[in-house]
């Protein structure tokens, strides 16, 4: 049977003084057999685009932004104080300037959230910071996206899937989920699955600042995990807390006041 363990890292000390500030958890597999579990499910199952990812970089970058209010450190000033990667910081950092990054009020309703991933760890990076405005529900209203896919073979393609895959995460996001009753699915009309309308697709801002001396990378699934993120951590600055659970709604909202 195989195992994984988790290393916890720290960076040195910044030049400014600060103390060192957690960094990653880096899974290290160890050699030798590895056994498969599949659990029965009451209902059959398939992927989603993104497969994984969507949940994963939700989950990870959101603790990234508790990391760093932890710390007292700026959501991306301590990103890039632990991140090593020259092609990963390029990102945060554009994606940071288009929105115009800077400090914020809690709780007023309106803020913005970051978040960054590398889908897979070998494919495109993204990163990508989302605008939100809270008032009987939660509307995206803007979303600015820096990505380094290498060689754009072809720019505006890339451009495109980025930009459907942050639309399509932002209705993930805000809306949609399968509802099960007695072993059914049970949301099985728009009335009871609602996806984003087009009065409510954000504006998407996309820039491309990959080498073209480098390999191409992968774009199809790179945005959609981002995405959440940066509009899960953009709804915890305007709120004042923070909601753990997908999608994002209005009754989820008022049940996390209560």
């Amino acid at each position: 049977m195989g195992w994984v363990t988790v290393t916890f890292m720290t960076t040195a000390d910044a030049s400014d003084g600060t103390p060192p500030l957690p960094a990653t958890w880096t899974p290290t597999v160890a050699p030798g057999p590895t056994a498969a579990v599949k659990p029965p499910a009451p209902v059959r199952v398939s992927s989603m685009r993104g497969l994984g990812a969507f949940a994963n970089v939700f989950a990870i970058e959101s603790f990234m932004d508790e990391l760093a209010e932890a710390a007292g450190v700026d959501s991306v000033a301590y990103r890039l104080s632990v991140m090593p990667d020259p092609r990963a910081r390029a990102v945060i950092q554009v994606a940071a300037e288009m929105a115009g990054w800077g400090p914020q009020d809690k709780g007023t309703g309106r803020a913005k959230g970051i978040a960054f991933s590398r889908y897979k760890n070998r494919s495109g990076y993204c990163a990508l910071v989302a605008e939100v405005e809270i008032e009987e529900e939660v509307r995206v209203r803007r979303v600015w996206c820096a990505v380094d896919a290498g060689l754009a073979v072809n720019p505006d393609g890339v451009v495109n899937q980025v930009e459907g895959g942050i639309i399509q995460a932002t209705s993930w996001t805000l809306k949609e989920q399968v509802r099960f009753e007695a072993g059914r699915i049970a949301s099985d009309t728009w009335d009871q699955y609602p996806i984003l309308r087009f009065s409510e697709v954000p504006e998407v801002d996309v820039r491309l600042v990959g080498n073209p001396n480098d390999p191409p990378l992968g774009v199809g699934e790179v945005s959609q995990g981002p995405t959440a993120a940066a509009i899960g951590n953009a709804v915890a600055c305007a709120l004042g807390f923070r909601i753990r659970d997908l999608p994002l709604t209005r009754e989820r909202i008022l049940a996390a006041m209560l």
